[in-house]
């Protein structure tokens, strides 16, 4: 399988839209309308494997300086293949280059995002995320997801200091790394010949 990363556009909405309602339940998702993705396809990064999109992540802005991971979903058919961990890394690079401080997100499996170098955080030092989102939903207060936060610029801080490595689960996961600039795209990312386009070959489940 040869993965390719790009921006969507209001094209991709249904697709985007499809891969939502597929995973809601198996992803815990919000539920979104095909109204709401469509106006929100440009922030969204999708992955397509032979032109049909296998995966898709809103970069979501926030406000005050940060933005959210959101609708992060993977093919049932195409998981194993790091997708998921490249579309947030690319997320984090586009996110830094847009003059975001903070990438955040709420997640119910914080130990993926753990990996890739994010803090479990309580919920209340993502005020922003709480007062455009969290006060209105059903759910507010026994969600049971887990804030996750990536600072993007040198000078955005996480205080108080948080351990290295965070034991989730009951088993230690590898350590954070420091901040975006130890972020990368893998080692097999070649360039492609479409503007905007990130080429990836099969990375090994």
């Amino acid at each position: 399988m040869n993965v390719t990363f790009r921006q969507a556009t209001a094209l991709d909405a249904a697709a985007i839209h499809h891969l939502i309602v597929a995973n809601l339940e198996a992803g815990h998702l919000l539920p979104r309308t095909l109204e709401d993705v469509t106006s929100c396809a440009p922030r969204f990064l999708v992955a397509e494997n032979d032109g049909v999109v296998v995966g898709c992540a809103e970069l979501a802005p926030l406000g005050g300086g940060v933005a959210e991971v959101r609708s992060l979903v993977v093919d049932q058919h195409a998981r194993g293949r790091h997708i998921g961990p490249q579309l947030v890394e690319q997320l984090a690079v586009n996110g830094a280059a847009k003059g975001f401080a903070t990438l955040c997100a709420f997640t119910h499996e914080p130990s993926h995002f753990v990996r890739l170098g994010f803090t479990i955080v309580p919920h209340m030092w993502v005020p922003e995320k709480i007062e455009r989102d969290c006060r209105s939903c059903a759910l507010f207060r026994k969600c049971g997801q887990y804030a996750v936060t990536l600072p993007l610029r040198s000078d955005a801080r996480i205080r108080p200091e948080q351990p290295a490595a965070v034991i989730y689960g009951g088993r230690a996961v590898a350590g954070r790394r420091a901040n975006i600039a130890r972020m990368h795209l893998g080692a097999s990312a070649a360039p492609s010949t479409r503007p905007g386009v990130y080429a990836l070959e099969e990375i090994p489940a």
